[in-house]
């Protein structure tokens, strides 16, 4: 063989070589880790790791509208969230408030993509009405171990929130719900539960059992973000980004509305805009 054509072959190896690599690069699979703990309807992992909620239809979603996406899942607690995001065990977390602890963290965070409040319930009894809730340091409290509450100025510690209120943790809302219901005021008089999880628990429960009484004031409301590692595959705004032909279609609404969420303003005038008609 010549030399120029050994040095042709060459070259066309190279080039075949190159072309390959581009393509596989082109689709090789963007890798990200999203954490999740119990937070329904929002976000929960069952038993076999799976996401549940608003979290586990947004998965299939996103991985649908970009074929070049792979989300895994790490479920983590409330409590250790942040040891965890801060280990590297997992890249993004969806659905939480800049002011639960992240804004001091080596993080990025998106725009505003869910928003929702929680309220005060008891159980509902005879000479009980909104009075009830007025001082809420004076009754027996069951909360959310890890949660951050108003009432609480968001305070997570158990221990110093046990020197200031009369209160007990719980590890999920439906344990909580069931020490109201149970009616025993030196246990618990009052929890703190989201409106979409009580609006899910009344459907599926299809309004029997013990009557609640629910604060018209609420505990908090909350706007939430995406959150992502420093060091994440993707930034919180490119996850956003990610959502984004979602909102366009009207999908991420539909499936905000289904757990009985709510849009926040900047995407609620999105979906407007895209639809041509008002909200």
């Amino acid at each position: 063989m010549s030399v120029s054509r050994q040095y042709l072959c060459k070259l066309a190896l190279l080039a075949a070589f190159l072309l390959d690599g581009s393509l596989s690069m082109a689709h090789a699979d963007t890798v990200i880790t999203f954490g999740a703990y119990h937070f329904p309807p929002i976000a929960d992992v069952d038993h076999n790791k799976q996401p549940r909620g608003l979290l586990g239809d947004l998965i299939p979603a996103l991985e649908a509208a970009h074929d070049d996406l792979d989300i895994r899942i790490f479920h983590t607690s409330p409590k250790r969230r942040y040891l965890d995001f801060e280990a590297g065990l997992y890249d993004v977390i969806l659905f939480e408030s800049a002011d639960w602890g992240w804004a001091t963290r080596a993080a990025s965070i998106s725009e505003p993509i869910l928003v929702e409040e929680e309220v005060y319930v008891a159980l509902d009894k005879p000479g009980r009405g909104q009075s009830f809730f007025d001082d809420i340091a004076s009754r027996s409290i069951i909360a959310m171990s890890g949660y951050h509450y108003g009432f609480a100025d968001r305070e997570t510690d158990p221990e110093e929130l046990q020197k200031r209120f009369k209160i007990e943790f719980s590890d999920n809302h439906n344990r909580s719900l069931q020490l109201i219901k149970a009616d025993r005021p030196s246990v618990a008089e009052i929890t703190i539960i989201n409106r979409s999880f009580l609006h899910n628990h009344w459907s599926q429960k299809n309004g029997t059992g013990p009557s609640l009484l629910i604060s018209e004031k609420p505990d908090q409301r909350y706007v939430l973000r995406i959150v992502a590692r420093k060091d994440s595959p993707l930034t919180a705004a490119q996850v956003f980004g990610l959502l984004r032909p979602l909102i366009a279609d009207g999908s991420y609404a539909e499936l905000v509305s289904k757990w009985g969420l709510q849009l926040p303003d900047n995407l609620a005038g999105q979906r407007a805009a895209v639809s041509g008609r008002p909200e």
